[in-house]
């Protein structure tokens, strides 16, 4: 056996219902004191609350999805004007998206204060999007220092969005499994996920209001999305990257399109797909991923999204060049015009 493996450096505060003290010891730390938060419209009131006290300079709130060029550059642009010395994210990934945008020409250091299950929070990858294109890299700068997770923040993220959410973090476990740089801490961490996001997202859809499962589907989003970061990304999000470049919401995306990576790679790659169904509790990884998926009512088809099958044709040209080498099964332009086609149509991933 050998490998090489990497730990990003980064402090993790779990502090539930204590988000805003946590960020006032976490700002003294780095000694900032002209803080630039970033919260979308529908987070304002929160941000407000838990950064109360604290030398906030600048409150943005152009946040948008996918964080397109223009968008970040005006962020950038006022971060400038106002001589800020740290970001303060409040948000999901689109709005920790923003913060790294601007931490990655500038250098500035991001805390961030999760709302959602993206996990963005604990990787060091950025993503822009210029038109239908969406461009990703790796940046040690754009890594959040820290990252605050408070259960109590995520009591407002309705059900359906808690599980395209979550989806979207068990796909980070999915793809680290035969990612470019998988090994066998990531996937330790990738089946820890699974087990952790399999138990927690159905506490969420039975009780909403409910911290514990909140709390779980927490811990197994930030594994997971440390999983990815050192394993890399895989096909699953080299698709869906695609797909969000052409517009597509970027959770329900990734809740669609998992099952059908899933089932063209578990054949080629039995000992991943072995794990992942042991995580699950399953006989089989397909299995217990279409188990969970049925349990949460989860998101089925790329159509319910927006996507038009015609633009299908467009997706595969696209995507082929990035297929991953490692990528267990050999993928051809008509296994991804099937998958895609499959997944726009909803069919049946088997």
């Amino acid at each position: 056996m050998r490998f090489e493996h990497e730990t990003l450096p980064q402090r993790v505060r779990f502090a539930s219902g204590s988000a805003a003290e946590a960020l006032r010891e976490e700002v003294a730390r780095l000694g900032a004191s002209r803080l630039m938060v970033i919260a979308a419209a529908a987070e304002a009131g929160l941000a407000e609350r838990i950064t109360g006290g604290l030398p906030v300079a600048l409150i943005h709130s152009e946040v948008v999805m996918h964080v397109p060029v223009a968008v970040a550059d005006r962020a950038r642009a006022a971060a400038g004007a106002h001589g800020v010395d740290a970001i303060v994210s409040v948000g999901g990934g689109s709005t920790t998206g923003l913060a790294k945008a601007i931490a990655l020409t500038s250098g500035v250091p991001i805390i961030a204060v999760p709302t959602t299950y993206a996990g963005s929070e604990a990787t060091d990858v950025w993503g822009l999007t210029d038109g239908a294109r969406k461009t990703t890299g790796v940046d040690r700068r754009v890594l959040p220092r820290t990252v605050v997770y408070d259960a109590t923040l995520t009591l407002s993220l309705p059900v359906d969005l808690s599980v395209a959410s979550g989806l979207n973090a068990l796909a980070h476990c999915v793809d680290s499994l035969w990612a470019p740089r998988a090994d066998p801490i990531d996937a330790a961490l990738a089946a820890e996920g699974i087990r952790a996001l399999a138990a927690g997202l159905p506490r969420i859809a039975d009780d909403p209001t409910g911290l514990p499962g909140r709390e779980e589907t927490l811990i197994g989003a930030y594994v997971s999305a440390v999983a990815f970061a050192s394993a890399g990304s895989g096909l699953h999000h080299k698709i869906c990257h695609v797909l969000g470049g052409m517009g597509l919401p970027h959770a329900p995306t990734h809740a669609v399109v998992l099952p059908y990576v899933l089932a063209l790679n578990a054949p080629a790659a039995p000992a991943a797909a072995d794990r992942i169904a042991r995580a699950f509790g399953s006989e089989t990884a397909l299995a217990g991923l279409q188990a969970l998926r049925r349990r949460l009512d989860a998101p089925r088809a790329l159509r319910d999204y927006g996507f038009d099958e015609a633009g299908i044709p467009a997706a595969v040209e696209a995507i082929l060049p990035v297929v991953p080498d490692t990528n267990p099964a050999e993928v051809t332009a008509r296994d991804l015009h099937r998958l895609l086609h499959d997944a726009w149509e909803g069919a049946d991933p088997r």
